[in-house]
């Protein structure tokens, strides 16, 4: 592209080479297709949260059926078999060297996304509320925005500040179901500590991920973190297994760990690296804040629960609030 616009720029000896639209057409292409996919991004951001939110429910639903180590390797296991085929060609194309190159990496980043984003979660949803858990997470956009600005120059602009302050603002009013006080009779459990940690994991997954580049595309990046993420839980969910009971096995364990390998794993993850990749930290974890008002309509619809209206009053923050994170500046 380069060589291209240096030759065109060199020839001075016949006008018509200058009204030559072949060369000017070169670069449009690269630039269609960030434009298109950027495009995909910013749909996404509103797909996302619809099935992230699921591991919420499924977090609770795992109480008493499944152990959260169990659950998390069964997880991550049987996402890891469903993208494997898929990235092979390219993860054997990239070789040893690359994997000599990054596999410190891919354990960190396993452990973080995986292990700490998944098991903590779990453990914690045993004594926690569902409203704790998303009132804690709902720090954690802010936490990676700020943390993205420091260590990847991420520079936000003040419709993108107000943007995310609006968000905030829409999901502690939905937390707190209209009325503040509610945030101020809030009572911390001990499985709020292992969510306080998993948000900590996730800020630095998300922030890490980008910081880090990779010789893999989004999908193989993910599948090398994946195992890493398994080589992790696989000591420490023996280790569950030996100190604590685990409960007898049942199809709604089983159909709990299916839905959670496809559902916030698979589709989630890799929707979110790709994300991260074309929108940056900060407006992509604005997807946390579409949770609270997705997982109201969700369970309207399947369990028949009709949201209230601080429900609608928190979207009518959180929703515009997304478009002015993630608009493009003129």
């Amino acid at each position: 592209m380069d060589g291209a616009a240096a030759l065109c720029g060199s020839d001075n000896r016949a006008p018509q080479t200058r009204s030559v639209d072949l060369t000017a057409s070169a670069p449009s292409e690269p630039d269609a297709q960030a434009d298109r996919r950027q495009r995909i991004a910013r749909l996404l951001l509103w797909l996302v949260p619809l099935v992230w939110s699921s591991n919420y429910l499924i977090a609770r639903a795992a109480a008493g059926v499944v152990s959260p180590h169990v659950l998390a390797l069964g997880r991550w296991s049987l996402a890891f078999a469903l993208m494997l085929p898929l990235a092979w060609g390219a993860l054997r194309r990239a070789g040893r060297p690359w994997l000599a190159a990054e596999w410190k990496q891919l354990l960190v980043l396993g452990s973080l996304g995986m292990w700490v984003c998944g098991a903590f979660v779990y453990i914690g949803g045993h004594t926690t509320s569902s409203a704790n858990i998303a009132l804690i997470y709902a720090a954690t956009p802010v936490a990676i925005a700020v943390v993205g600005a420091v260590l990847l120059g991420e520079r936000m602009a003040r419709s993108q500040v107000a943007g995310v302050a609006l968000a905030l603002a829409g999901v502690l009013f939905v937390i707190a179901k209209g009325d503040l006080r509610n945030l101020l009779a809030v009572r911390f459990t001990v499985g709020d500590g292992w969510v306080v940690a998993a948000g900590i994991g996730w800020v630095a997954y998300s922030v890490l991920l980008r910081l880090w580049p990779s010789r893999l595309g989004t999908a193989e990046r993910l599948v090398a973190i994946t195992a890493g993420g398994i080589l992790v839980l696989l000591p420490f969910t023996a280790l569950e297994l030996a100190l604590v009971t685990p409960p007898p096995f049942s199809w709604k364990a089983l159909g709990l760990v299916a839905a959670a390998a496809v559902l916030p794993g698979v589709l989630a993850y890799q929707a979110y690296s790709f994300m991260l990749r074309e929108l940056g930290a900060g407006p992509t974890a604005l997807v946390l804040y579409l949770g609270p008002v997705y997982a109201a309509f969700t369970a309207w619809l399947l369990l028949g629960e009709p949201p209230a209206w601080y429900h609608a009053a928190g979207a009518a923050l959180i929703l515009p609030s997304i478009w002015l994170a993630t608009r493009r500046q003129g």
